[in-house]
C-alpha cells in the first residue's frame, strides 16, 4: 500500500484523480496488515508531512497516518516511541531543523492518536525536557507558539516543580526576545497572535501551578528595570499583564516601592518600559497597573523618578489616544500623570501644541465611542487649565475648540486635584517606613507634605537654617504656649534634637495659616511669610507693652549669686546683652529682618527735597519692562559715557535723568548689547529697584514750595540693612491688551555673594551726592571682599559643624555690607541653596548680612 501511495503522489494525475485513489487507501486501513507493512506506511505518511512539496502532499500525509494510526494503535505506537521523539527534537528530520514549527505541529498530530496509550507518558517526560532546553534557546515566536498550543492541549507536557519554574521563568524570557518585523496587517495580527498564545499558556500554568506565579512576575521586572543598554526588551510582555491577578497589585507594589536593593535608575526604567506597553492592543489592566506604580513611588516619595518618567513619557502617553484600540487605558495614564504633576507646568505645556488636533479628529473619526472619550478629555484639559491659570496665550486655541463643550465646576475641579496630588497619596506600609528609617546624612530632618504645604514647609526651613534667627528664638523665655512664637520654638527645638527621618508639622500649620488661605490649596509663600512675620512682631510689640504696664518686682536672683559660677554669671550677661539691650525695645523680627529705606522726592522746577524713612522686612523686585530687549549691567569705567539706569516714568514712558540729577550721579554702569544674551542676575533687580524714577503727566508730584504739580524724580536708598535679607520676585505681571495676568519666566541668577548699598544719612543739601549706588557682585574666590557668612555658634557646632563657613574679615573702610545669598530647599539640607530662587511662585530668599 505504501507503494502505491507513493506511486500516487509522484504521478501527473490531476488532484480530483488522486483524491479519490487515497480516499480508497484511507477506507482499506481497516483491512488487517502486517507491522512491517504499517511501519512503511507511517514512515512514507511522516515523510509527506513533514518534507512534503506543497500542501497537497501534506494533507494526504495526515489522513493516511491517522487512519492507519486509529485502526493498528500498537504498530503506531511502537513507530512514535520516546527514541523517535527525542531525535526529532534534537536533530531534526531530513533537512528540517529540530526547531522548524512543522517538528512541533508533528508531534502535536501524533499525541492526539497515541493520547490513550501508556507509552505515551514516557513520551512526555521526554518532552518535558526537551520543551525547557528549546525554551531556552530562546525560540522565535512562530515556534513558541507552537509549543504554547502542544503544551495547552497537553498540560502533561509542562514541567513540573523547580523544572515549572524555570520554565516559566525562561518563557518570560523569550517573550522578552520577541521581535515584530511585520509590514501588512495580517502579518502584525498573526503576531499578536503568537503572542497571545504564549502568555496564555502563562496564565494555565500559574493557575495549575500557583507557586510559578511570583518568580515569572521577578523575571518581568528584571527584564524591564535593566538599565543594559544593549537589551531593549519587547513590549510583548504586556501581553501578561492581564492574566496577574488584579489583587495582588498591593503586594507587589509595596514589595517593588520599598526594596531597598531597587535602585532609582532601575525603577526608571522599568516605568519608562511599563508605560510604554499601552501600545499593545488587546492587553488589559496596563493602565491600572501604571497608575498604581505611579501612586506607589508617590507614596514612598520617590518624587526624582516621577517628574523624570513623567517628563519622558508624556508625550509618548499622549499620542497614544489617537488609536482606539488603546485610547481609554492611555487616558487613564496621562490623567494620573498630568494631574498629579502639580509643581510646574512643564508637562502640561509638552502636550498643549497637540490638543486641538485631537479634539478636531474625535469630532470627526464617528465612532460611537469618541464622543463619551472627547468628554473625559475636555474635563482634563479644563482642570489643567485653572491648575496653570497664568499662561492665557497658551490655552486660547484649546478654549476655543472645547468652547461648546461641558466644562466642569470650580468645586469638582479643586476636587479632583487635591486627590490626585502626589502629596495626597497615603499608604501604610509608607508612613511605617517612614517611622522605621533614621535621619538622612545631613543629619537634618525633613518637613512632610501635608497637602500643598510647600508654601510652608519651604519658610520654616529657611527660618531654621538661620543660624542667628534660630538661635534667639531658642533662647527665648516664653511662659505663654498659646503665643505663636511659643509654636515655633517648639518646633525648632524638636527639628533640632528629634531622630525622626521627617516631621509633620501640623499644630503649626493650623495656628500659623492665614484666614484667608484654602485648605489643601497651592499658596504663595512669600505672601505667606509676610503673614507670619508680622504675627510674630506684633505679638512681640503686644508682650513689650504687657510687660511695661506691670510693676517691677525685685529680683532674687542675687540671692543666690553665691551659688553661681563666676563663668556662668559672665554668660549670662553675655546672652542678656546680646538678646535685650537697654535701650533697644525692637523686637526679634526687627532684628532680624528689619531694615530701613528712606524713599527721597526732588523737585525738577526749585530742586526742593522731600524724604521720609520706611521700615521694611522685605523687597519687592520687580522685572524691568524692557528686560527682554536689554543685557546685563556692565561696569564702565569713569572716562565711559553712561547710558543710565532709570525706571522711567511712571505711566510707563520712558525718561532720560536730567544732567546733574541723582541717577546722573548714581549710575555708573550701562547696558551693552551682548549676542550671548545673559539671564538677570539678583543685582540687576536690586539695581533696578534702587533706580530712580521720574514722576510726571498723571503722576506728578504736588511740591508745596512751588505750590503746583511738578515733574520730579524719586529716588530710594537704604541706611539700614538687616541681618537676614528677603527678596521677592515679582514674577507676575498684567497685561493691559489682554486684560490678564501673565507670568515672567526669565532665568535670575543668584551670585554667591553681594554687595549692597546701605548709606549712612546725609543732610538734604548733600542729598544727589548720596544717592544709591548700583549693588555689585564679590566674586566668591575674593575672600577680602566678603563679610561674615553663616557661622555656628559653639552651642551650635555639633549640630551644623558640617556646614560651617569660617569668618572672612572684614573691610573697615566701606560703608556697603557684604551679602551672603541662600534659599531654601523642599527637604532641609546643610546650606541654603538655589532650589527656593527658582520656585514658580514669587521667590523668597534669605541672605545673610554681616
Amino acid at each position: 500500500m505504501d507503494k502505491i501511495l507513493e506511486g500516487l503522489v509522484s504521478s501527473d494525475h490531476s488532484v480530483p484523480v488522486k483524491k479519490a485513489i487515497v480516499k480508497k487507501v484511507v477506507e482499506a486501513a481497516e483491512n488487517e496488515a502486517t507491522e512491517e507493512q504499517c511501519r512503511a506506511l507511517f514512515t512514507l505518511t511522516t515523510r509527506l508531512i513533514l518534507l512534503g512539496e506543497d500542501a497537497f502532499q501534506k494533507q494526504i500525509g495526515v489522513q493516511v497516518l491517522d487512519a492507519y494510526a486509529r485502526y493498528h494503535r500498537p504498530e503506531f505506537e511502537l513507530f512514535f516511541n520516546k527514541d523517535f521523539v527525542l531525535s526529532l527534537l534534537q536533530q531534526g528530520y531530513g533537512q528540517l531543523d529540530h526547531r522548524d514549527p512543522f517538528i512541533i505541529d508533528y508531534i502535536h498530530c501524533c499525541l492526539r492518536l497515541l493520547i490513550s496509550c501508556p507509552s505515551v507518558l514516557e513520551t512526555f517526560s521526554v518532552i518535558q525536557v526537551e520543551f525547557l532546553r528549546m525554551v531556552c534557546e530562546r525560540p522565535e515566536p512562530a515556534l513558541c507558539a507552537r509549543l504554547s498550543t502542544l503544551l495547552l492541549d497537553f498540560m502533561q507536557c509542562t514541567p513540573r516543580g523547580k523544572s515549572g519554574v524555570l520554565f516559566c521563568q525562561q518563557l518570560v524570557r523569550t517573550i522578552s526576545c520577541f521581535q515584530c518585523f511585520a509590514s501588512q496587517e495580517q502579518e502584525l495580527r498573526e503576531y499578536v497572535g503568537q503572542v497571545m498564545k504564549v502568555s496564555t499558556l502563562l496564565q494555565n500554568i500559574w493557575k495549575a501551578e500557583p507557586a510559578t506565579l511570583l518568580p515569572s512576575l521577578q523575571e518581568v521586572f528584571a527584564i524591564i528595570s535593566s538599565t543594559d543598554p544593549s537589551f531593549d526588551p519587547s513590549i510583548a510582555l504586556a501581553s501578561l499583564v492581564q492574566h496577574i491577578p488584579i489583587q495582588m497589585i498591593t503586594v507587589l507594589i509595596k514589595s517593588l516601592t520599598t526594596d531597598q536593593n531597587v535602585r532609582d535608575a532601575s525603577m526608571t526604567k522599568a516605568l519608562c518600559r511599563m508605560i510604554d506597553w499601552l501600545s499593545w492592543p488587546l492587553a488589559q489592566h496596563v493602565d491600572t497597573w501604571v497608575v498604581a506604580l505611579l501612586k506607589g513611588l508617590a507614596a514612598v516619595q520617590k518624587f526624582t523618578i516621577l517628574i523624570d518618567v513623567t517628563l519622558l513619557k508624556i508625550e509618548l502617553v499622549f499620542n497614544r489616544l489617537w488609536y482606539p484600540i488603546v485610547r481609554q487605558g492611555a487616558l487613564a495614564v496621562l490623567s494620573h500623570m498630568l494631574l498629579s504633576f502639580q509643581h510646574s507646568p512643564e508637562a502640561f505645556h509638552l502636550v498643549v501644541p497637540r490638543v486641538v488636533n485631537l479634539v478636531e479628529s474625535l469630532r470627526t473619526d464617528g465612532l460611537p465611542t469618541s464622543k463619551a472619550f472627547l468628554l473625559q478629555f475636555t474635563e482634563l484639559m479644563h482642570c489643567m487649565m485653572y491648575q496653570y491659570s497664568g499662561f492665557p496665550d497658551l490655552y486660547d486655541h484649546i478654549l476655543e475648540a472645547i468652547k461648546d463643550l461641558p466644562k466642569p465646576s470650580e468645586e469638582k475641579i479643586k476636587l479632583v486635584l487635591n486627590q490626585s496630588a502626589w502629596t495626597s497619596q497615603s499608604n501604610s506600609f509608607a508612613s511605617s517606613l517612614s517611622k522605621q528609617a533614621g535621619k538622612s546624612e545631613t543629619g537634618k530632618t525633613g518637613l512632610i507634605n501635608l497637602g500643598n504645604t510647600c508654601y510652608m514647609n519651604s519658610i520654616i526651613q529657611t527660618l531654621f537654617m538661620a543660624t542667628d534667627f534660630r538661635r534667639h528664638v531658642l533662647s527665648l523665655h516664653l511662659n505663654s504656649s498659646n503665643t505663636l512664637m511659643k509654636k515655633i520654638q517648639l518646633l525648632f527645638a524638636f527639628l533640632a534634637h528629634t531622630q525622626r527621618v521627617a516631621y509633620a508639622p501640623r499644630n503649626f500649620l493650623e495656628a500659623s495659616r492665614p484666614p484667608w488661605f484654602n485648605v489643601s490649596s497651592q499658596q504663595d509663600c512669600s505672601e505667606y511669610l509676610r503673614f507670619l512675620l508680622d504675627r510674630l512682631h506684633e505679638e512681640e510689640k503686644t508682650l513689650q507693652v504687657l510687660e511695661s504696664s506691670k510693676p517691677k518686682v525685685p529680683s532674687l536672683v542675687g540671692c543666690s549669686s553665691k551659688e553661681t559660677s563666676s563663668e556662668e554669671r559672665q554668660e549670662s550677661r553675655l546672652i542678656e546683652t546680646e538678646t535685650k539691650p537697654a535701650d533697644d525695645q525692637r523686637t526679634l523680627i526687627e532684628k532680624m529682618f528689619g531694615g530701613k529705606l528712606i524713599t527721597g522726592i526732588r523737585c525738577m522746577q526749585c530742586n526742593c527735597i522731600s524724604e521720609k524713612e520706611e521700615p521694611f522686612t522685605d523687597l519687592s523686585l520687580a522685572f524691568c519692562p524692557a528686560a527682554s530687549s536689554q543685557k546685563s549691567p556692565k561696569f564702565q569705567g569713569p572716562s565711559e559715557e553712561p547710558k543710565l539706569l532709570c525706571q522711567g516714568a511712571v505711566n510707563g514712558g520712558s525718561e532720560a535723568p536730567e544732567p546733574g540729577s541723582a541717577s546722573s550721579l548714581a549710575s555708573n554702569f550701562h547696558y551693552e548689547p551682548d549676542t550671548n544674551e545673559p539671564p538677570l542676575s539678583v543685582p540687576d533687580l536690586v539695581n533696578y529697584f534702587l533706580a530712580p524714577e521720574i514722576l510726571d503727566e498723571d503722576n506728578a508730584y504736588f511740591c508745596e514750595k512751588c505750590a503746583s504739580l511738578q515733574r520730579a524724580e524719586r529716588t530710594l536708598k537704604l541706611v539700614s540693612a538687616p541681618e537676614y535679607l528677603i527678596l521677592t520676585l515679582l514674577r507676575f505681571s498684567y497685561d493691559a491688551k489682554c486684560h490678564t495676568r501673565r507670568k515672567i519666566l526669565d532665568n535670575v541668577t543668584i551670585p554667591p555673594a553681594l554687595r549692597l548699598p546701605v548709606h549712612v544719612p546725609t543732610p538734604p543739601a548733600q542729598w544727589s551726592s548720596a544717592s544709591s549706588s548700583p549693588v555689585q557682585v564679590d566674586s566668591p574666590e575674593s575672600s577680602e571682599n566678603l563679610a561674615k557668612k553663616l557661622k555656628p555658634s559653639q552651642g551650635d557646632e555639633k549640630e551644623d559643624g558640617t556646614q560651617r563657613i569660617d569668618e572672612v574679615q572684614e573691610r573697615a573702610a566701606t560703608t556697603t555690607r557684604t551679602v551672603g545669598t541662600s534659599a531654601a530647599q523642599t527637604q532641609p539640607i546643610p546650606h541654603l541653596t538655589e532650589r527656593m530662587w527658582r520656585k514658580a511662585r514669587p521667590l523668597v530668599a534669605s541672605a545673610h548680612l554681616s
